[in-house]
Parts: structure tokens; sequence; C-alpha cells
């Protein structure tokens, strides 16, 4: 039987997860300073960083290093602690815990050991770049960060080329130009993108073409984080047999009126509306 209790109620203990801002320091909420200063401990990637982000709001707590090399120890630790009484919140240092960054592994010790997680929503870096890129966003793909060894990178891209998601990409400056040359590669060079950097801070900025345009931007000028958004890849209507087609009918017309099926599914695969139009009369009669 799973067993259920509200993260605010009972007695099970808690660990926070605490989003950090992603450049500006204003949008760091004051849910998270109250949590902050109501604990007893801050588990954090990095505690230079962490420690001057607290101090600028005046609140001073003993940390725990917790980062990507020593997380399965420092998660021991942190149970240890919060089995104690003690509460405790974790930290990245810019944005979400354990996206692209360390906590996946201590959230799941937790939850192996009975203890509750919560998140103090806040900034997000993928989110930001993908609302402003002016692409779709009905459906998207969060990838992160790409290999920064050149072959398994071309590889990965390979991968995701057919993705008809919006797909959001990670990548830091100094890799930026053979990454965005190693996608124009694999997605072509008509295929439009958006580069959004540094987020949030004085000088955002954001940089919306194909990968034609982009890979001739003057690399000097790509400074700070940033974020590659690229567009969906386009279907092919040869790829889809007729029995996929009607599959896609059947599907819709369980939703919406005949008409509008055969609308949308014309409006997803390219095919030709008179040829939905007679697969859907093959499936009446």
């Amino acid at each position: 039987m799973i067993k259920r209790e509200l993260n605010f109620k009972g007695n099970s203990p808690l660990l926070y997860l605490i989003s950090t801002p992603i450049g500006n320091l204003e949008e760091f909420s004051q849910r998270a300073l109250n949590v902050l200063n109501d604990i007893d401990y801050v588990a954090a990637e990095d505690t230079r960083n962490s420690g001057s982000l607290l101090a600028k709001f005046g609140i001073k707590k003993p940390f725990i290093m917790c980062h990507e090399h020593n997380e399965e120890e420092a998660s021991t630790k942190i149970i240890s602690l919060l089995k104690e009484g003690k509460k405790v919140a974790y930290m990245s240092d810019a944005g979400y815990p354990a996206i692209s960054d360390p906590g996946e592994r201590l959230v799941a010790r937790c939850i192996q050991e009975d203890i509750k997680v919560s998140c103090v929503n806040g900034s997000n870096a993928a989110l930001c770049a993908l609302v402003c890129s002016g692409l779709p966003t009905k459906h998207f793909y969060f990838y992160g960060f790409l290999p920064s060894k050149g072959s398994e990178r071309r590889k990965e891209l390979a991968i995701l080329k057919d993705r008809e998601d919006t797909t959001i990409f990670y990548e830091a400056p100094h890799r930026i130009d053979d990454t965005l040359k190693d996608m124009k590669e694999a997605f072509g060079g008509s295929r439009k993108a958006s580069i959004g950097r540094e987020l949030t801070k004085a000088f955002e900025e954001f940089i919306r073409g194909n990968f034609d345009e982009l890979c001739e931007l003057d690399k000097e000028t790509l400074k700070g984080e940033m974020v590659i958004v690229v567009d969906k890849a386009e279907k092919h209507a040869k790829s889809l047999t007729d029995e996929d087609v009607k599959a896609l009918l059947l599907d819709y017309c369980k939703s919406m009126k005949s008409k509008d099926a055969i609308a949308t599914v014309v409006k997803e695969t390219g095919i030709p509306k008179n040829k939905v139009y007679d697969l859907y009369i093959s499936l009446k009669n």
C-alpha cells in the first residue's frame, strides 16, 4: 500500500529544495527567504556562492557541502540530520536543484528513507528561454548539457534531430562555437533556433534565427551561460502509412467532431485533405 502524508502535516521529516536566482537577485522569493530563515542547516552545491547569496539577505546558517562528487556521502549526513528532527534545505548555485545540477540523488535517497521533499519555486533558465524564444511551447523536451566531447555530442544530436518537440539545451560560452556548428550539421542550416544568454541580468539578450545565421555570429559577443532553444522537426507525410493515419483519425474522433479530426490530422501530418478524407470514409465503411 502506498504511504501518504501531506507535506506540511504529520511528523515525517521534510527536505526543502530551494530554487535560487539565475541572475537577478530580486527573483529570490519571500517564501524562500522565510524557509531559509527558519531552518537549521543549508546544504549547497557551492558554499561560497550560496554563502554570498544568503549574506546579501542577512541570513547566516551552517552549511553542508553537497555537490556532484560527494552527493552520496553528503546525502547520508543530510538524512541523518533530518531524522534527528533538524530542518534542512538544499540549494544549487542558480535555478532549480537537480535540473542540470546536483540534487537528484539526494532527493531519491530521501524518498527511499520516507523523508518528504518540497520545492520552493523560483527561477528556471530553460523555461525563461523557451517562452521568450518565439518557438512552439505546446510540447517541449529539455535535454540540458550536451557531451563536451565532439564525437559524443554529434552522436547525441543525430538522435535528437527528428524530435517533433521544441528542444532545449544548456551550453557554456567556451563550447558555443563548436556546438552551433554541430547543431547546424545535425539539424540543417534552415532549422530555426533561439539563443538566450545572461538571462535576467543587465545584459540579457535573445538571438533568434536559423543555424546558418547563428553560426555567423561573432563568438566573442556570446558571453555567459546560454540556453539554446531549437525548433521542432517537421513531420514527414511519407513516413506515415495509411494505417497510421487511420489510427490518428480514430484517436481524434474520440474527443472532437469528425470535421475537426480531419482538419487536425491534415495540419499535423501535411497529408492532403482529400487523402485524409478518403481514409476517414474508408473507416466508416
